[in-house]
């Protein structure tokens, strides 16, 4: 099975992925736990949430009372997203962050009326499509109403000449693959919320997925942008590349709805690979193995998947957790994906040997691709048992990314001091340049795991910035990276987008707090 077959998961509040497809904890894996000081709690029985909210009775006559739902359940349904504390809130019933009412627009005419309408009345809007952010996205400082895109899921024509093809905002990735499939092209583009996740979502995140060697990150992608603001329609993209002035696209990639809500994108698209290969290596460390992947990143060949796990996330093995403790050093996977991929598989075999890489052969790649999707969804179980468990990522230049691992490390383990954490860390995106860091901490719930996690974030978000690193590489900024990035960009930028904002949202209506710092955004 490859990823054009996984299908469209209809997630549920308080757990990830589909509902049908449970995962056990290995008993190896439960004896380790025991060892952090993990102790199974009782499970906490979430309230019923409110039964009925309200919305303004323009938007049921713009758009039906079909498509606009103030019932419980919707609302619920619509509630925050899939970070660890999102989830801990939703299981206690945490009805916080709720929309007073969800709508459905179909068009991308449908979103521009529902934002003059709510741009009038001075009511808050959240564009929601897959609802898989984990740095409270979906939750903006005031009451608002869910502007929910899944009517939004259209498949343009394709242009085989130019290989790009328009997607709207509610095609969710696996559906915009499914589609691609037929015609013999791919996206190519596989975060590991791939089962959830909406084209949408990808462009207002900036999101990257596992095999973004080959295929580069979603804005990479992009070549052309639809955005739906109070004001009226945005659209760029009359050519791949123009001298003519900034590119503006890139100004709404990765604005999170704060600039307005991207209805759809036009990307390029690539044959679907003809061949698959995924093979592990192992090198004494991860300084060593460090030294390799950059290589490869600098002076090439690149893989199409470049991963490097560190010691601990090396024996720990989450793609395959029935085995626990049996690797020793630190293990790098290669994917390679086209025509003819054996030449390159030589030539990236003879870099990785050259710098002091033991071959494993197929089955670790086999197993890490195949268990890609698996991991997600031994957070609830984890959870269950009364285990915290989260991540993190940031990323940095190749010259600082063994200090920058190191601090981030550091910090988590003396923030969690109280519940000594296990703390892993990988690469799975390279540059020229440098790469990303993506760390899963591990340790006991305190009696409130919410503002233990908190704490510990706040450490390592600190301990980030100290060593030169970025708060995001891929999981985007939200209102949980607010500060933290309006202190790395600086005041001077923050106004610049602040002003950007006021224009195209005068009457700061588009995820207020998201992004952007409301307070300093507020109608003047």
């Amino acid at each position: 099975m490859t990823e054009s077959d996984l299908p469209v998961v209809q997630l549920t509040p308080g757990r990830w992925g589909d509902p049908a497809a449970t995962t056990e904890i290995p008993e190896a894996a439960l004896a380790a736990l025991k060892h952090l000081g993990v102790r199974r709690t009782a499970a906490s029985v979430p309230e019923e949430p409110a039964v009925e909210g309200s919305a303004p009775d323009v938007l049921v006559e713009l758009l039906g009372a079909d498509y606009v739902k103030v019932d419980g359940e919707t609302r619920w349904a619509h509630t925050r997203g899939y970070s660890t504390p999102d989830l801990l809130r939703s299981r206690a019933g945490d009805r916080a962050d709720m929309p007073d009412a969800v709508v459905f627009p179909g068009s991308h005419e449908d979103v521009l009326a529902v934002l003059r309408a709510c741009s009038e009345l001075r009511v808050a809007v959240v564009p929601y499509a897959g609802g898989t952010s984990v740095v409270g996205g979906l939750a903006p400082d005031r009451s608002f109403v869910a502007v929910d895109l899944r009517r939004l899921e259209q498949v343009g024509e394709i242009d085989a000449v130019s290989r790009t093809v328009r997607l709207e905002a509610g095609v969710r990735g696996t559906a915009a693959e499914a589609a691609l499939k037929e015609h013999g092209y791919t996206l190519g583009h596989f975060p590991q919320s791939y089962e959830g996740a909406s084209i949408g979502g990808y462009a207002a995140t900036r999101s990257s997925g596992q095999s973004s060697a080959g295929y580069g990150r979603f804005d990479q992608m992009v070549v052309g942008v639809t955005v739906a603001t109070p004001r009226g329609t945005i659209e760029l993209g009359r050519a791949p590349m123009s001298a003519a002035g900034p590119d503006l696209r890139q100004l709404w990639l990765g604005s999170e709805g704060a600039l307005g809500i991207i209805t759809s994108v036009v990307v390029r698209i690539r044959p679907r690979p003809v061949e698959r290969f995924f093979e592990g290596w192992r090198f004494a460390d991860f300084r060593q193995g460090l030294d390799a992947i950059r290589r490869l990143a600098q002076d090439g060949p690149l893989p199409t998947v470049l991963r490097l796990s560190d010691e601990a996330e090396t024996a720990v093995n989450l793609a395959d957790p029935e085995v626990l403790g049996g690797a020793s050093g630190v293990q790098v996977i290669v994917g390679f994906e086209g025509t003819a991929t054996a030449v390159r598989r030589a030539a990236v075999a003879e870099v990785l040997a050259d710098e002091g890489g033991e071959p494993l052969g197929e089955e670790p790649g086999e197993t890490w691709r195949k268990g890609r999707y698996r991991a997600p969804y031994l957070r609830d179980p984890l959870l269950d048992e009364g285990a915290l468990v989260e991540t993190l990522e940031t990323a940095g230049f190749w010259s600082k990314l063994p200090d920058l691992k190191a601090a981030v490390t550091d910090a988590l383990v003396e923030s969690l001091s109280g519940t000594p954490p296990l703390v892993l860390c990988h690469v799975s995106h390279v540059y020229e340049t440098g790469a990303s860091l993506y760390f899963t901490v591990v340790c006991a719930q305190a009696d409130d795991p919410v503002a233990q996690w908190r704490q510990a974030k706040t450490a390592a978000s600190t301990a980030i910035a100290a060593a030169g690193g970025t708060i995001t590489h891929h999981h985007g900024v939200g209102t949980d990276h607010r500060d933290a990035y309006a202190a790395e960009i600086g005041a001077l930028a923050i106004e610049s987008l602040q002003a950007v904002k006021r224009v195209v949202d005068p009457n700061n209506v588009l995820s207020p707090g998201i992004l952007l710092p409301e307070s300093a955004t507020a109608e003047r």
